[in-house]
């Protein structure tokens, strides 16, 4: 028998969200985190132009991407690495400064992949209490060991939805060590950049990295593709360990006429602003727990495990599927991607008819 390396073998693969409905019933999927619409038309059509080029390697430097990027928000473009979606930058960094002695803290409910990421770089992975489910700082200060490196933070966060005050995150820099490199990924940043706390002034400092994704706001799930603003001498390090043509042409092209395109993806964050507030309102009134989102999702609190499990399984026998949150530490939460009216209105129903069936 061929096998792998030891430290491989022991990972538990990443998990996807289980999208099978029962026999008969249409998939309605609210577990992934997809935007509820298609990209800009400008996105489409670049990317279908850009075909006429497939014979050809993609751009290694993503030169009209970092282009259109930099102006958005005011950075500079030569500071931007782009990856295959943010899991690539994310892979790379605990690649190149995490190792069996040099290890990765992050909150205790954080984007699991960041656990992923440094299991494959052999590094022990700690944890953080949160409070409320909301990031403590200072409890990830306490947390930092001498043989800390990397600490990551997503804000807004995923799967809780809160977000990080910008005075807070300030702390949580100032208060690490010079040698730790602070990674917040920003992946639903643009659903709060409404309340102007912009973190990319950190990455000055040379000891921060500011990550985003245009597979959420923007609708480029599908096309794979991330960002991220670097200290130069980080960029030189990730580099290195990045596949030089990690993004096609095609996806080039959709990403930089996306981020043009700003009025449609600023009223698509309207858009899901204004469903998943109208659908946790909604179940608020019936008597659910649905703490305040940041993000293109909300997280809906149970109570307890067996409940989530049972609300999980009368959504699932009418093929809607929500995503459990056990693998986080959150077994008692569902959470649920805003998609269509339609959709976010049958998930309403369903929950409120199991509520009541519960309390009978």
């Amino acid at each position: 028998m061929i096998r792998p390396v030891p430290h491989v073998a022991a990972i538990t693969a990443y998990a996807l969200a289980q999208l099978q409905a029962p026999e008969g019933k249409r998939l309605v999927s609210l577990s992934q985190n997809e935007s509820l619409r298609p990209p800009s038309p400008a996105a489409i059509r670049a990317a279908a132009g850009a075909l006429e080029a497939g014979h050809l390697y993609p751009d290694p430097d993503w030169s009209d991407l970092r282009a259109a990027l930099a102006p958005v928000h005011g950075i500079a473009a030569g500071d931007i690495l782009c990856g295959s979606g943010s899991m690539e930058l994310i892979a790379c960094l605990a690649r190149a400064y995490a190792d069996p002695e040099n290890a990765v803290l992050a909150p205790a409910h954080a984007y699991p992949f960041f656990r992923t990421a440094a299991l494959l770089a052999r590094a022990r992975y700690d944890t953080a209490p949160e409070v409320n489910r909301q990031v403590s700082v200072d409890a990830l200060l306490a947390a930092v060991r001498p043989d800390t490196r990397l600490v990551f933070v997503a804000n807004p966060g995923n799967p809780t939805g809160t977000r990080i005050a910008r005075a807070d995150l300030l702390r949580l820099r100032n208060g690490l060590p010079g040698d730790v490199l602070l990674v917040i990924d920003e992946a639903y940043g643009e659903f709060a950049d409404g309340l102007d706390e912009p973190m990319f002034d950190l990455v000055a400092r040379g000891d921060t990295v500011v990550l985003r994704t245009l597979s959420k706001a923007y609708g480029l799930a599908g096309a794979r593709v991330g960002w991220g603003l670097f200290p130069p001498a980080v960029a030189r390090v990730i580099r290195k360990v990045m596949s030089p043509n990690n993004i096609p042409a095609a996806s080039q092209a959709a990403a930089a006429a996306a981020v043009a395109d700003q009025a449609y993806m600023r009223e698509t964050c309207a858009l899901t602003a204004e469903m998943r507030d109208s659908f946790a309102g909604r179940l608020r009134q019936s008597g659910f727990d649905v703490p305040e989102s940041h993000t293109n999702f909300a997280l809906i609190r149970l109570g307890d495990p067996d409940r989530a499990q049972g609300a999980d399984a009368a959504l699932r026998a009418v093929g809607i599927i929500l995503r459990p949150q056990g693998g986080v530490g959150l077994g008692d939460c569902l959470r649920a991607t805003v998609g269509q009216a339609g959709a976010m209105e049958a998930t309403a129903e369903i929950l409120e008819h199991w509520a009541r069936k519960e309390t009978t």
